[in-house]
């Protein structure tokens, strides 16, 4: 009986997987279908010719486009290089460009600028609070960092390169219907229903990317520190051949999960009045249940053993939970500073596409720099896909294994501080 269920929820997660994987390809065929209408008619049509300027709308936000590839690459061969160093100018580095990013949006003069310019100032100002806040745990991330990427798996700038690259590519094809789409506004009312799908294509595509990275890498990366040695060829292969569709299911996921999981961490912080009790628990228990189901530590397992997305993350949790590992999963830092050099690198582009605007055709300036943003940002995480997907397996591999001689002293040593730590508050 349990053979037969066993057998019948296999077969569900197949189904659900094929499902996504085949809804992901749709998506980019419609998706591109609709963006080559979209900037064929627009950019011909008589509404577009007199009242869009191609010429000064598309440079600035392609060459900024061009510019978070090149610093996402070089940024990550720097983290690579000196994690220290790479570590404390995120930290730096995002809050500080933040800021100048919204005096450039305050300067557009708009009231929508001037909105989006105090959204920016108050995250810089929320980032740097962080930034002072979480300074203790410098040191540890910066030894993980050292200690898991110390040996990358083979090929892997060549296939950091090539996703940055293919990122380029389409997110400079989506920018063209982008801009398709901006010269019908004075024709079609719906204008800004294209251009969201747009986006969200843009963000599902580029998470899709990353994740097929940290796939692939954490694969590699685990079989190393276990002794066992994979292609890089093959497992790029395996991750397009046989995970997509967990890949596009964890695509979508984990980033909700994590947003909510953070606004909730930022509610039990500010929520300790007996009047917020209530909500701050159930936000909280909430988060410890989709953060269950759904998590980027997971996406080791479905390179490993081929599982489901939502099964691998329930897995991979458990595994963390039963060794003791929550509060450090809980305390790293390495998806915040990934986080952090995205919105750094985001925040020049959009400087970039911004300011060029502001010199050719300043209406154009707002949007342009929102657009720029994002594409920045999303670059720059693709570039930084391959350190994360090495800090995750090196986790795992512990979890599933803590005498491993394999292993060094630096989760046993951080646990043990962790432990000290909370024993010394209880008193």
């Amino acid at each position: 009986m349990s053979s037969c269920a066993g057998t019948g929820f296999e077969n569900r997660t197949k189904m659900v997987r094929q499902l996504f994987q085949v809804l992901f390809y749709l998506h980019l065929l419609l998706t591109a279908g609709m963006v080559i209408f979209i900037t064929v008619y627009g950019l011909t049509s008589d509404s577009g010719r007199n009242h869009f300027h191609p010429f000064k709308w598309y440079p600035p936000i392609l060459a900024s486009t061009a510019c978070g590839g090149i610093i996402g690459f070089m940024w990550q061969w720097i983290t690579f290089k000196n994690p220290r160093k790479a570590l404390k100018a995120a930290f730096w580095l995002s809050p500080l460009l933040t800021c100048l990013m919204s005096a450039i949006f305050v300067y557009i003069g708009t009231a929508l600028s001037l909105a989006v310019g105090t959204v920016s100032f108050v995250s810089a100002v929320a980032q740097s609070l962080y930034g002072c806040w979480v300074s203790p745990r410098f040191e540890y991330a910066t030894n993980i960092l050292s200690v898991s990427t110390a040996f990358p798996p083979a090929k892997t700038k060549v296939l950091t390169l090539s996703s940055i690259l293919i990122g380029i590519l389409y997110g400079c094809f989506l920018v063209f219907g982008i801009g398709g789409a901006k010269a019908l506004q004075n024709k079609v009312k719906l204008v800004f229903l294209f251009i969201l799908v747009i986006m969200l294509s843009l963000c599902w595509t580029m998470q899709f990317l990353k994740n097929v990275i940290q796939v692939t890498i954490s694969r590699v990366a685990y079989q190393h520190i276990v002794g066992v040695n994979v292609d890089t060829h093959v497992a790029i292969w395996d991750t397009i051949k046989h995970f997509a569709g967990s890949i596009a299911i964890g695509s979508i996921l984990v980033p909700f999960i994590t947003l909510f999981r953070s606004f909730a961490r930022s509610i039990f912080l500010l929520g300790k009045h007996e009047t917020m009790f209530s909500c701050v628990g159930c936000y909280m228990g909430m988060s410890s249940v989709l953060v269950n189901i759904g998590n980027r530590w997971g996406f080791v397992h479905v390179g490993l053993y081929n599982k489901g997305f939502v099964q691998a993350s329930s897995d991979t949790w458990e595994m963390f939970t039963r060794v003791g590992m929550l509060p450090l999963i809980d305390s790293d830092l390495t998806g915040t500073l990934c986080f952090l050099s995205g919105v750094a690198v985001g925040a020049i582009c959009s400087m970039v596409s911004g300011i060029w605007s502001l010199v050719l055709h300043h209406s154009y300036a707002l949007e342009v720099s929102i657009y720029a943003f994002l594409i920045g940002y999303f670059m720059c995480r693709l570039a930084m896909g391959w350190v994360q997907a090495c800090v995750a397996a090196y986790y795992v591999a512990y979890a599933e294994n803590p005498e491993s001689t394999q292993m060094d002293s630096t989760i046993p040593v951080r646990l043990e501080q962790i432990q000290r730590s909370q024993a010394l508050q209880l008193f």
